[in-house]
């Protein structure tokens, strides 16, 4: 297994695993996913990784900026997806340590992230690195009609805005 650094050429891939996640209903209020250009420009250009076996992409992780306001400069969402056949193999833990290990270098303090209460196994994953559930989101947002709640999570670096 291999983390490389996200690029465009890994798109349709990256893009098929984020499709399978909105199928589940339970990843993400987005309903379809954009094209390429319209995705490149929602995330950082650093800290976006994805896990190659036997040169297919099994998942894939990225930051989004929280705010155009320079005093969030070092606040940033996270994404985290991995393929229907590679679920449950450590592969979302590989990926979600490398977007910490590096957010840090790049001057990340705050990584966030809002997750359905549903999804037990994204907030086990970011509980086991270090982020703590710091709210609950009340119907944040309608799903198809119908509001979803979301568990706000956070993990405040250690070494970088401190």
């Amino acid at each position: 297994m291999q983390i490389q650094s996200l690029l465009d050429i890994h798109w349709q891939e990256v893009k098929g695993i984020y499709e399978s996640g909105i199928a589940t209903g339970n990843a993400t209020f987005q309903t379809t996913v954009p094209e390429w250009e319209e995705w490149d420009k929602g995330h950082t250009k650093d800290c976006r990784y994805v896990a190659i076996e036997n040169g297919k992409v099994l998942g894939w992780v990225a930051l989004s900026p929280v705010s155009g306001r320079c005093v969030y400069a070092g606040v940033a969402e996270v994404s985290v997806y991995v393929s229907e056949d590679a679920r449950g193999k450590g592969i979302g833990d590989l990926l979600l340590k490398k977007a910490i290990k590096e957010s840090e270098k790049h001057s990340f303090w705050t990584l966030q992230s809002g997750i359905f209460p549903e999804n037990t196994a994204s907030i086990k994953l970011h509980e086991k690195n270090g982020f703590r559930n710091v709210g609950y989101r009340e119907k944040i947002g309608k799903m198809n009609g119908i509001w979803r709640d979301t568990v706000l999570m956070e993990r405040r670096s250690t070494s970088v805005g401190i």
